[in-house]
């Protein structure tokens, strides 16, 4: 009798996708340079306070620039969300609750799966909120809830929640003349692109409905004119010709684990 011992068929190595780690930076830094950011940025909009004057004169030039340009009224907008009474408290909820936090989880989440993509979306963030800054400086704009002109209804204090101070010139929480450009509309819209760049799935897309929600929201609660939006987009244009989207293959790493050998066939022969 002759015995023989086949090797056992080599199973193919099993690829995992993980994300590459080396580009993370120091998680106390980070930490330390958005909050330092986010200071800044706020102290920033209340050195435009006090130009009323300027701010409302703003606005009509606004106002009849996109009366010019023949752009949708944004009482459209507005009459629309003001047919429910639910439908306008969801709109003013949204504007005052997600802007924060949707942008702080998507910078979280980016950090933990996706560094590479987390360092190209923090960067793109902080220009364009220089560049709005130095807008909100030089350009105070009050927003159509407090231009008379537009006709249009400050749904946040009819309605609520909201915000804002009653009183724009004394709002020492709020910088209430800083409406071009909108940066609620800017960082959502950046918060879908981000997305959309860091991952692949076929649902991905769905996520500019976030930036599609917020313009609607922004315009009719009437914080926001049409070209608040326009304005913002142009800048984060700008920041995405300016600084480059990391090469999405890069952000994860393959590492391949072969399982384990199955022990030996042992085949017999008479």
């Amino acid at each position: 009798m002759e015995s023989r011992t086949e090797p056992a068929e080599r199973e193919p190595d099993i690829a995992v996708r993980e994300p590459d780690t080396s580009a993370r930076p120091p998680l106390v830094r980070e930490l330390l340079l958005v909050v330092g950011l986010f200071l800044v940025y706020k102290f920033g909009r209340q050195l435009a306070n006090g130009h009323t004057g300027e701010a409302f004169r703003n606005a009509h030039h606004v106002w009849d620039a996109e009366r010019t340009l023949r752009l949708p009224g944004e009482g459209a907008v507005q009459d629309a969300l003001l047919s429910s009474d639910t439908l306008v408290h969801i709109a003013n909820t949204y504007y005052a609750t997600v802007h924060f936090p949707a942008t702080a989880l998507f910078l979280i989440w980016l950090y933990l799966r996706r560094p590479r993509h987390y360092v190209w979306s923090r960067r793109v963030l902080a220009a364009l909120t220089a560049a709005a800054l130095v807008l909100h400086l030089t350009f105070p704009l009050a927003p159509p809830r407090l231009l008379e002109a537009t006709g249009l209804v400050d749904t946040g204090q009819v309605y609520g929640p909201t915000v804002y101070g009653s009183t724009p010139q004394t709002d020492s929480m709020a910088n209430q003349f800083a409406a071009m450009p909108s940066l609620h509309f800017g960082w959502a819209l950046m918060l879908a692109v981000g997305l959309i760049a860091a991952t692949s799935s076929r649902w991905r897309w769905l996520w500019l409905l976030h930036p599609l929600i917020t313009l609607l929201v922004v315009v009719g609660t009437a914080n926001h004119y049409w070209l608040d939006a326009i304005a913002v987009t142009a800048l984060l244009g700008i920041a995405f010709a300016v600084i480059k989207l990391p090469d999405p293959a890069r952000s994860l790493v393959v590492r391949r684990h072969a399982p384990a050998p199955e022990p030996a066939a042992a085949g017999v022969r008479r």
